[in-house]
């Protein structure tokens, strides 16, 4: 009975060519979305997973409440992971890391500069779990000047020499480090990527006990049974004890005032394995991912695939029309309703499992450019493991049944007379209200796609189109200037000398860039009401008195540096972030003085407009920037047309104050086209996914369409014999699936106007979504299933009405 059910699927399939292509090959589409979506949504899932212990680590952050708004900071100061170890016996280990900034690298004669270099504790690689190609994990990094580098850090700078014992200059030759480990890599579902891991022991800066600042990432390792959050209710008594001195310290305010720290200043616990879609603040190791992407492709996959089974389920049902006399002729010959069940629901698994087998051959060879759009690394192996193989054959069978048991029940549950009479299986079954569900299901969904991805587009454009507040246009950056000690003000000076250059300047911080910027606690001193503001947080910028003009910042109060002021030097330029932050938008900040950490007192002597010097995904912070300490990068203005030219003379000059140091550049608008690159490739992914899935919804219009045609041959040849023309025709066929698109785009409407709405929180600045995204959606979904639907209403309407009169 099975061998013969086989035999009837194979001849069907063979028979109806056409039908059978369209079905698998719809169906394969979808399964090959899903399984990529899949795999994307497992890949972000899985991060941070791969230590030992990676349930019981947890990093250390700080809210910090001010002026009514929290700024959460992924890292706290240099004491407060040992601090907790020492005082809660929960507490199994704590460990620290801190960026170290860009540096050359010199072995021999070759010099390198390295990026991506992390001071760690001596056990940070055994709590993460990091397993050692040589040397010993417990005592790589124990002793001073160690250092533990990558296999790919090694070949750059060894070759194919052993590098365990190689001593490395860094920088100027001031610092010497010994290789005492050598690691693979860090895994890629990781929330950091580093290249060498330099001991902590040797750091004076490692050695100091306070608790009131930011910048080193803290872990702690929880004893197993342990509860985060009532060991984060033991926090504030840590901030009352350490914090809280420091500040009246450091601030020069009363015990009072820094009580007040207690209610501000608040430790929180991190899962390590939220950190990556979790946390997004602009202070991240890397930029991570997002939770609400993860459920926005999971959603997204989902339907997909149940556009490809509706699809499935709408051109199986057009393709049963033919086989109305074999199922009558079956039913007289005694087959019972379960026997054609089986029947129909064998051939629809069978050509579900072909179409998943073309899944996978499509998912190998589409992986390397899905991995390239989505900024992935997936390996085609971990896509076949038994588990997964299971699951595949598991999707198939299920996907087979849930396709097929539509068409399969009305199949067998027709009327014997009705189909041994001419008519259609499927018209003695009831016509259309199922299947028109599937269509307005299916056109709901491709009309919120259309939204969406219009919408997602908008706030994209918008983010790299908003005026960012400075000039980033015929910017160029010259990097680590520093290397040219004494003769890197005299480069600038050689610089400014040069006819294509518009203007140029020295200082440590460059827009769009986290490298050197600096921050700290402020509080604003009002002599002539004698009480201070809030605290708050500030970034600090480096600069000279060439900044602003070079970078086109504007001002809108008071003035810029100046040589001509010696007092300059205690002077400070803040942004209008400072000002409302610190309470000081109804007066005039001109004059008034800010208090850094340290009791340093700067009077404010400018106000520059807002400008963007991060990513506009997040809200303008303040900002302070103070003459001095500027040394780095110089940035300089060229005229259009002649920055090739001026790039070599830069060469030249360069080569002329230090031989031995590299010449490295950027362009600051390039910095500015990096900074949206995650979002540009999660818009492009999205927009790729959502057009499949439109294709597909087309699809399952273009098997009712087919469908109806096929009903109506008779109906339309006596129309024609009639008079009928072959545009009224076409209408006749169109219309009343064009109803069924309009009521699919009223209903995407308000699902898609929600969803996307709440995608936007996310986006300090962002859109509104404007009543013509909802129209345009409307046209393209109406103008999409006109074009699918008119091919098949066409081809009927120029049928020869002799020819269809006699075929009934």
């Amino acid at each position: 009975m099975l061998q013969n059910y086989f035999k009837i699927a194979w001849r069907n399939l063979m028979k109806n060519k056409v039908f059978s292509f369209i079905n698998i090959i719809g169906l394969s589409v979808g399964l090959t979305c899903c399984i990529l979506i899949t795999a994307y949504v497992v890949d972000e899932l899985s991060y941070d997973k791969y230590p030992a212990q990676a349930g019981q680590i947890y990093r250390v952050g700080l809210h910090l409440l001010g002026n009514g708004a929290i700024t959460d900071f992924p890292n706290v100061d240099v004491a407060v992971g040992q601090g907790i170890k020492n005082v809660f016996p929960e507490v199994e280990a704590a460990t620290r890391l801190m960026r170290w900034s860009q540096v050359f690298i010199r072995y021999k004669e070759k010099q390198i500069k390295e990026k991506s270099i992390a001071i760690v504790d001596s056990n940070f690689l055994e709590v993460f779990s990091i397993p050692f190609l040589e040397g010993d994990a417990k005592t790589a990094l124990k002793e001073p000047r160690s250092m533990v580098i990558t296999k790919a850090f090694a070949k750059r700078h060894f070759g194919n020499e052993p590098a365990l014992g190689k001593i490395l200059t860094f920088g100027n030759g001031e610092d010497v480090r010994k290789v005492t480990g050598v690691i693979g890599a860090i895994p890629q579902n990781s929330h950091f990527h580093f290249d060498a891991f330099l001991s902590l022991v040797d750091f004076p800066y490692a050695q100091t006990q306070t608790w009131s600042n930011v910048g080193t990432f803290t872990y702690l390792v929880l004893k197993k049974g342990a509860d985060p959050q009532k060991l984060e209710a033991k926090f504030p008594q840590l901030v009352s004890e350490h914090v809280v001195p420091e500040i009246q310290r450091d601030m020069g305010v009363s015990l009072a005032e820094a009580k007040k720290s207690v209610g501000t200043f608040v430790f929180y616990l991190q899962p390590l394995t939220k950190i990556h879609l979790h946390s997004a603040t602009k202070y991240e190791l890397e930029a991570n991912g997002n939770i609400n992407y993860v459920y926005i492709f999971s959603v997204l996959a989902l339907f997909i695939l149940l556009l490809a089974i509706v699809n499935f389920t709408n051109l199986s049902t057009a393709g049963a029309a033919k086989r109305s006399k074999e199922i009558g002729i079956r039913k007289v010959m005694g087959s019972i309703k379960a026997q054609l069940m089986g029947q129909f629901l064998l051939e629809s698994i069978i050509i579900t499992l072909l179409a998943l087998l073309l899944s996978i051959g499509f998912v190998v060879l589409l992986l390397p450019f899905f991995n390239e759009l989505a900024g992935k690394q997936i390996e085609v192996y971990t896509l076949f493991t038994l588990k997964s193989i299971a699951g595949f054959l598991i999707l198939g069978l299920f996907v087979g049944i849930l396709a097929g048991i539509y068409p399969a029940f009305f199949l067998a549950f027709s009327k014997i007379t009705a189909v041994l009479k001419g008519g259609s299986v499927l018209q003695s079954a009831g016509r259309g209200g199922l299947r028109s569900g599937l269509v307005v299901f299916q056109f709901a969904i491709s009309g919120a796609l259309i939204i969406a991805t219009i919408v997602s587009y908008q706030q994209l454009k918008f983010m790299q189109t908003k005026t960012q507040g400075f000039d980033k246009e015929q910017v160029l950056v010259i990097h680590d200037t520093h290397l040219l000690g004494t003769n890197e003000t005299a480069l600038k000076d050689q610089l400014l000398q040069d006819s294509r250059v518009i203007q140029a300047s020295l200082s440590r911080s460059v827009p769009l860039s986290t490298e050197n910027m600096d921050g700290t606690q402020i509080y604003g001193k009002d002599p002539v009401k004698k009480a201070n503001t809030n605290e708050i947080q500030t970034a600090i910028f480096h600069v000279d008195d060439t900044y602003l003009p070079t970078l086109g910042i504007q001002l809108r109060q008071g003035r810029n540096f100046s040589k001509a002021f010696s007092t300059d030097s205690a002077a400070v330029i803040i942004n209008e972030a400072t000002v409302r932050d610190l309470g000081w938008g109804k007066t005039n900040p001109i004059g008034k003085t800010i208090v850094r950490s340290g009791r340093r007192e700067f009077t404010v002597i400018g106000v520059v407009k807002d400008f963007h010097y991060a990513s506009a995904r997040q809200k303008i912070a303040p900002l302070m920037m103070i003459l001095g300490g500027n040394s780095g990068a110089i940035q300089v203005k060229v005229k259009a047309g002649e920055v090739s030219d001026a790039v070599a003379s830069f060469k030249q000059k360069w080569a002329a104050l230090s031989p031995s140091a590299p010449f490295t550049y950027t362009f600051l608008d390039d910095r500015f086209a990096t900074l949206y690159e995650a979002e540009q490739k999660t818009g492009r992914l999205f927009t790729v996914f959502a057009g499949i899935s439109i294709v597909i919804a087309c699809l399952g219009l273009f098997g009712l369409a087919t469908f109806t045609a096929e009903q109506r041959t008779k109906e339309i040849g006596v129309r024609k014999v009639m008079g009928a023309t072959s545009s009224s025709i076409v209408v006749l066929l169109s219309k009343d699936f064009l109803k069924l698109v309009f009521i699919s785009v009223l209903i995407a409407f308000p699902i898609a106007g929600w969803t996307m709405n709440y995608w936007l929180q996310d986006f300090a600045y962002r859109i509104d979504v404007a009543w013509w995204v909802y129209v345009l959606a409307a046209f393209l979904a109406v103008g999409i299933a006109l074009l699918t639907v008119s091919f098949q209403s066409i081809k009927a309407s120029l049928m020869n009405p002799v020819k269809s009169l006699k075929s009934e």
